[in-house]
Parts: structure tokens; C-alpha cells; sequence
């Protein structure tokens, strides 16, 4: 049997007649940049997310980014954030000239630990960036209260946990900004790249707005900016997905639950979800010190399973960038966790046979 990773095609064909029509509504209409589907797209979604604001770019690297130079984060400030994430939540930092400046992870959730921000608060710090790793939401309260006590700004990196939420909060409900991504492979995903900044703040609002559009807040009328659009192709693409984001994500719930109910015995680390939080399991990430050889019989069982994130980002090669100071640091947890994750095949579409298929293999191989 194989196994695939992602179910791309077969979404796809479920939803077939909905998407080509509204792409095929785009195409009629002539408008393609900043139209309607795109400003109706950014309606629903900031209805969903029970946000004020919505505003759709090119990519959920660009929302970070973008949100930070709205914020007014630059050269000189340091940003608090994780290092086992994806490249790109640094890759945003230092594109506005901050310096990144890493804490250690909870070792049961690999979100960032608040209970270690505080000692990494300095007085340049301008900003904290919790990621929201695999789909289960930070420690949100916990967090923004430390960034209240000292005047920080708090950015979301929500690049995998649309539709997410903790016991006593919404993303993006206690930050200035939240940034995600439609890139593919996401939970909610278009046919391309594409992501959105969302906020409650004016302010922020405006001027991501005109930083995504050549800096221009009416036709004609520039400041500095940037080419940074959703096209309302994506957009229309988005708008027939975002109705079944919901029922997907609770599809994926089902699927971890299977999991780990398969798997539980194996003496691998399984996924934990926070108490009453909704972890919307972008990723099923196990780990275990035997991590090569696990992955090496999943995948010539014919299971696509994956590593997500191997190489923590202080040890990327691209690390760090004029900061030689910031080559001594020590992430014991973030460390730890890196070189032992494997991701499991994760989509809505996967079937009770593929998903046994894979508990079995792995049981079989542990001759459980």
C-alpha cells in the first residue's frame, strides 16, 4: 500500500465543481488584483476568525514580515521567538533588521515556554513571536501577560493553526497581529502561495495594506511599499475551502485520536493536546531517539512520513546572520526534539485503512 502525505489531489476532486466555477467566475470578471473575490475572501475569513480586520498578501512569510514593518520593528530591536519552527518566522525578523533572540520549548507541547521569556527580555526587546507548532496554540495568556508587564508588541505566527483555539482565548485575540499561511500545504490551502496578516488593530490594518500595494492607501498616491497582493484567484480558491475548515479540522482530530490510540503503547512521544485547547493537528509529529531507522521502514513500507524540523534554526547554515555571538546558543529541549520528530501522513481524505496501515507498520516493526 502507499501512503501519500498530503491529499492535495483528492481534495481537490471532492470539491472539483466548486473550485473550477469559481475560478472560472474570476476569469470572467476581468479583475484579478485587489477585486472582489479577494475583499470577500477577507470578509469571511476575518468573520471566522472573529478578528476585526483581514488583509490578504502573497505569502504567510509576507504576513509576518509585513506585520512587523507595520508595528514598526526594525534595526536595533530583538525579537523573542522559537527555533523549531520553519525558516521563515526568522527569516521575517531579520528582513526587518531585528535581531531573533530564541527560547527553549515545554518539552510536552514544543510550543515556547513562557515560563523562560522573561530572562530573555533585554532592553531592546521589542517583540514576542509564539509560533503555534504543528496546530495547538501557544500558552497565549501566559504570554501576553509577560508582554503586558514589559510593553511588547506580540505577533502570531499562525502559519499552521487556522481554526485553532485555547480554553480562554481565540488566535490572535491577545496579540497586535497574527500572521498565517495558504501555501498548499496548510490546513486551509490554495494552489499556490498565499497567506494573510489578520488584527483587531486599526492602525496595523491600514498599513499593511498599503505596505502590500507599492505603499499606496488610494490609486495613484505612493509612499513605500512593497508587491506583496493575494490575487482574487487564490482568493476565490480560498473562499470554497474556508466553508469546510471546520469539518476538516475535526476530520484531523479523528485521525490523531486514531493515532494515538494505535500507537500509545509503542514507547514513542505522542502528541499532547493542552486541556481544552483545539489543536487542529496541521502535523502529527511523533518522536523517538530511534527516528532514522522508524522513518526508514515507514518510508519503504511505501509511508510518505516526513521530518518537520530536523534542524533547528540556530543550527541552520543560514544562522546567524551577522549576530556571530548567537552561534554559542544552547536549546536543550528545542535540540532534543529536533533530531528525534517524525511527521505521520495528516490530511482530511486519509482512509481508516491507510491510517491502520500505518499504525501497523510501525507496531510490526517494534514487535508489539
Amino acid at each position: 500500500m502507499r501512503v501519500d502525505f498530503y491529499g492535495f489531489v483528492r481534495q481537490y476532486h471532492s470539491l472539483k465543481p466548486e473550485i473550477d466555477a469559481a475560478i472560472h467566475q474570476v476569469l470572467e470578471s476581468g479583475e484579478y488584483i485587489l477585486g472582489p473575490a479577494l475583499v470577500r475572501f477577507e470578509q469571511e475569513l476575518a468573520a471566522y476568525s472573529k478578528m476585526k480586520h483581514a488583509v490578504g498578501v502573497n505569502s504567510g512569510t509576507d504576513a509576518l514580515w509585513l506585520a512587523f514593518l507595520a508595528l514598526g520593528i526594525g534595526p536595533g530591536d530583538e525579537v523573542i521567538t522559537i527555533a523549531n519552527t520553519f525558516f521563515a518566522t526568522v527569516e521575517a525578523i531579520w528582513f526587518v533588521g531585528a535581531r531573533p533572540v530564541f527560547v527553549d520549548i515545554e518539552p510536552d507541547t514544543c510550543n515556547m515556554d513562557p515560563a523562560r521569556i522573561e530572562a530573555a527580555i533585554t532592553g531592546k526587546t521589542k517583540a514576542i513571536v509564539p509560533v503555534h507548532l504543528y496546530g495547538q496554540p501557544a500558552n497565549m495568556p501566559a504570554i501576553a501577560e509577560i508582554a503586558r508587564r514589559h510593553g511588547l508588541l506580540v505577533v502570531e505566527d499562525c502559519a499552521q493553526a487556522i481554526g485553532a483555539a485555547g480554553d480562554r482565548f481565540a488566535v490572535g485575540e491577545l496579540s497586535d497581529a497574527v500572521g498565517t499561511s495558504f501555501m498548499i500545504r496548510k490546513n486551509l490551502g490554495t494552489y499556490g502561495d498565499a497567506g494573510a496578516v489578520l488584527t483587531n488593530r486599526d492602525d496595523v490594518a491600514e498599513r499593511v495594506r498599503a505596505l502590500r500595494n507599492h505603499g499606496s492607501p488610494a490609486r495613484s498616491v505612493h509612499t513605500m511599499g512593497y508587491n506583496s497582493r493575494l490575487d482574487d484567484l487564490h482568493a476565490a480558491i480560498l473562499s470554497v475551502k474556508l466553508r469546510r475548515l471546520d469539518a476538516w479540522s475535526d476530520r484531523r482530530r479523528e485521525i490523531a485520536a486514531l493515532y494515538t490510540a494505535g500507537l500509545q503503547d509503542t514507547g514513542l512521544k505522542l502528541p499532547t493536546a493542552r486541556a481544552g485547547y483545539r489543536h487542529v493537528y496541521h502535523l502529527y509529529v511523533i518522536e523517538t531517539e530511534r527516528r532514522d531507522e522508524v522513518l526508514q521502514v515507514l518510508n519503504q513500507a511505501g509511508i510518505d512520513a516526513k521530518t518537520h524540523y530536523p534542524i533547528a534554526i540556530h543550527q541552520q547554515a543560514g544562522f546567524p546572520w551577522g549576530h556571530p555571538a548567537d552561534a554559542n546558543v544552547s536549546l536543550p529541549l528545542t535540540e532534543k526534539s529536533a533530531a528525534s520528530v517524525i511527521s505521520l501522513p495528516m490530511f482530511p481524505e486519509l482512509t481508516r485503512d491507510e491510517i491502520d496501515y500505518v499504525i501497523d507498520t510501525v507496531r510490526a516493526w517494534m514487535r508489539i
